[in-house]
């Protein structure tokens, strides 16, 4: 993890991407809770109010995480694939983007919830799960969906990393092992594959 000192940037010169990058590193290191503007500013070496010309308010900021966090990982599918392979893929990217960052489904659910910034992360299933020739309500119905379990799911992993990593499982659970990762990630796409299915199973019934 990249510490918040690596993105220190001081004097009058400092931008909104100097800010980002810095609340990315703080919220990489120290998780979403400790992720506060007079934090943010400590590490900038400003006053708080400097950061207030870049973000009105820490929902704009927090929004402005989420895009980046989104955008850290692009879908990476064979050229003429079809829309399932298209969808997985999306969704497998979406998966390592947020788990990229240390409570980045957190970040990204907050900001899709209350509606704040862009929805690249909606956009992007919307326009794999289109791909199927499937009318746009249930199109949009079905990337909603697809991108709730998405944020479940990375949200139950990350908690259980945090958890695993703070020595507070629970007696007799296991720490996280990489063939627990594997497994998780099966379950992911068995998931994924579930929604895709049941989207072709209604497009043959209709």
């Amino acid at each position: 993890m990249a510490g918040p000192e690596n993105f220190v940037a001081r004097g009058p010169r400092l931008t909104r991407d100097d800010v980002a990058r810095a609340a990315l590193g703080i919220l990489d290191e120290y998780g979403l809770p400790d992720l506060t503007m007079r934090r943010l500013a400590a590490a900038l070496n400003v006053q708080a109010s400097a950061l207030y010309w870049h973000f009105p308010n820490k929902q704009s900021l927090l929004a402005e995480l989420a895009e980046r966090i989104v955008d850290g990982r692009r879908a990476d599918s064979p050229a003429g694939s079809d829309w399932v392979e298209r969808v997985a893929a999306e969704a497998a990217g979406l998966r390592d983007a947020m788990l990229a960052y240390r409570d980045g489904a957190e970040v990204v659910s907050s900001t899709y919830v209350l509606r704040i910034g862009s929805s690249s992360a909606l956009e992007r299933l919307v326009a794999a799960i289109g791909r199927g020739g499937f009318d746009e309500d249930t199109t949009r119905r079905a990337a909603a969906a697809m991108l709730h379990f998405i944020l479940g799911h990375v949200s139950h992993e990350q908690q259980r990393l945090q958890y695993d990593s703070l020595g507070v499982l629970a007696d007799g659970a296991r720490p996280v092992a990489l063939d627990e990762a594997g497994e998780q990630r099966a379950a992911f796409a068995f998931g994924i594959d579930l929604l895709t299915a049941g989207l072709r199973a209604r497009s043959i019934a209709g």
